[in-house]
């Protein structure tokens, strides 16, 4: 690298969330902001003939969301250090993308000195969250379990069609998805329900009037 600098990517479908960053890191001496992508797509096109040493990334893309694309990232290059900055506060997501191959997870109201200690953390090695972060990682998953797990429009789809007794195959026939995108579901339902699989993740449901 003809520079010590960090060579940082920003994915998010928000312009202003994207200029607001640039205008935040601009004076970091460690890091210079080379690119900025609204589409996960995009930024894939890019690292595979570019260099990138860390992204900064928004879980809410319109073409991929982040837990996924996280995983994309790291197929293509292991190198690159994947930061999740979010407004999601659900600890399935949290731990997904963590999972997934992410070095840290932080909420879009942490601050900067929060932002460059997580940078510095991930750069080292380590996986690091913001304060706020590891108070909701550090909760007691029976609290979640009081309350429904809020489940999205696809969510409750592949809950539906997992109780029918369907395989990740058919369930992605049948909805023109990839069995990939199936299994993340799949396994995002399972955590949201603290269930160990699948038939305690529909007995968890039927409990809880979901099915």
């Amino acid at each position: 690298m003809q520079t010590d600098k960090l060579r940082t990517a920003l994915v998010d479908d928000h312009p202003i969330v994207i200029e607001g960053l640039k205008t935040l890191l601009q004076n970091e001496t460690n890091l210079e902001v080379t690119s900025t992508f609204f589409k996960g797509e995009d930024f894939l096109s890019y690292i595979k003939v570019n260099q990138v040493d860390l992204v900064l990334l928004d879980v809410t893309l319109p073409d991929i969301n982040g837990m996924d694309l996280c995983q994309m990232i790291k197929r293509e290059s292991l190198s690159i250090i994947v930061l999740i900055l979010s407004n999601h506060t659900e600890r399935s997501i949290i731990m997904q993308t963590i999972q997934n191959g992410a070095s840290g997870y932080l909420l879009k109201n942490s601050s900067l000195d929060e932002l460059r200690h997580c940078i510095s953390e991930a750069v080292k090695g380590n996986i690091c969250f913001s304060k706020e972060v590891t108070e909701i990682i550090s909760r007691p998953s029976k609290n979640q379990l009081q309350d429904r797990p809020q489940l999205t429009r696809r969510e409750k789809q592949i809950l539906s069609l997992l109780a029918q007794g369907k395989t990740s195959h058919i369930i992605a026939e049948e909805l023109f998805l990839s069995p990939l995108t199936v299994d993340t579901h799949r396994r995002n339902l399972i955590q949201k329900f603290s269930a160990k699989n699948v038939a305690e993740l529909i007995m968890e449901a039927n409990q809880l009037g979901l099915l």
